[in-house]
């Protein structure tokens, strides 16, 4: 007699999630204010005062999926900061390190991986779709990097 068991999977895919796991439950703002470095340097400068204005003020949470990675920032009057934990999500962006990869090197956009779904959006559809226009706008954060 044939069971239908499926194998066990493999030891360290195991051990992946349970990294995940823990790496889920750490506060983020450790790496959200690595992330507002990094976009002060590369998106900041980029932005014009009407993008700004824009996006100013709302919290974005971007998570990497596979790594349980999440930022959460906003963007203030002189940079992005790191959104107080207390501060109500307006969109949650969550990809793949690779579709995040891909998306700032410009090699696939937005609306590729979307429909793909690489990256998904959730929360404020207009501010979702204001934040992706201004992303196209400007084009790539690591153009040729």
């Amino acid at each position: 007699m044939t069971t239908t068991e499926s194998p066990a999977p493999p030891r360290w895919l195991v051990l992946a999630h349970g990294v995940r796991d823990v790496v889920r439950r750490l506060p983020t703002q450790p790496p959200s204010f690595v992330a507002a470095r990094v976009l002060d340097r590369l998106l900041w400068p980029r932005l014009d005062d009407g993008a700004r204005a824009a996006l100013a003020g709302r919290t974005v949470e971007v998570e990497v999926i596979e790594l349980g990675v999440r930022v959460r920032l906003q963007l203030g009057p002189h940079g992005f900061v790191v959104a107080p934990s207390a501060q109500p999500v307006a969109l949650t962006v969550r990809a793949t390190a690779n579709a995040l990869w891909r998306l700032v090197r410009g090699e696939d956009d937005a609306d590729r991986l979307f429909f793909e779904r690489a990256l998904v959006m959730e929360g404020d559809t207009e501010y979702g779709v204001a934040l992706k226009n201004v992303l196209d706008a400007i084009g790539p954060l690591l153009r040729g990097r």
